[in-house]
């Protein structure tokens, strides 16, 4: 099976992009959202949606990708155009089981729904572990190894 990746190129302050598991079985989907203020990416199963209630039931995690202000700040501070066109991607690893959101190319969050693990570079939000929970919530911290397992699986 070969590699699906989906893409949006959008500026910041709006922009959505939905992508499905290659697997169908798997009902696994990942969502990139920017509200406005913020964008987050979610790890979800369609299996638990509910007719006219949205996503939200679907989602098993969330993390923070970016402030929109902060990231406006950086660019600026750096001598770039602060309302340039981004590319959000989603590529899934061949087994349809792991997603990795991507921007500009760079790697901002890995979902391991066979681990049912999320790892993003903010590190943010963590919970409490009360031991109901079917994700780890507790902690979202970047790892390169995970990223370099992944990218070994799929390019491999």
């Amino acid at each position: 099976m070969s590699t699906v990746m989906d893409s949006i190129e959008f500026r910041p302050g709006r922009a959505k992009l939905v992508s499905y598991s290659p697997v169908p079985e798997l009902h696994w989907r990942v969502i990139f959202e920017d509200e406005g203020d913020a964008a987050y990416c979610y790890a979800c199963d369609g299996r638990l949606e509910k007719s006219g209630e949205g996503f939200e039931p679907t989602v098993l995690d969330a993390m923070l990708i970016y402030n929109v202000a902060a990231l406006r700040g950086a660019d600026e501070r750096n001598n770039m155009d602060a309302d340039r066109s981004r590319l959000a991607t989603v590529e899934w690893s061949r087994n349809g089981q792991c997603a990795v959101l991507r921007m500009d190319g760079v790697p901002q969050a890995l979902m391991d729904f066979a681990e049912r693990k999320s790892y993003c570079r903010s590190n943010f939000p963590n919970f409490l572990d009360d031991g109901r929970a079917p994700w780890r919530h507790s902690d979202h911290a970047w790892s390169d190894e995970v990223m370099q397992r992944f990218e070994t699986e799929l390019y491999a």
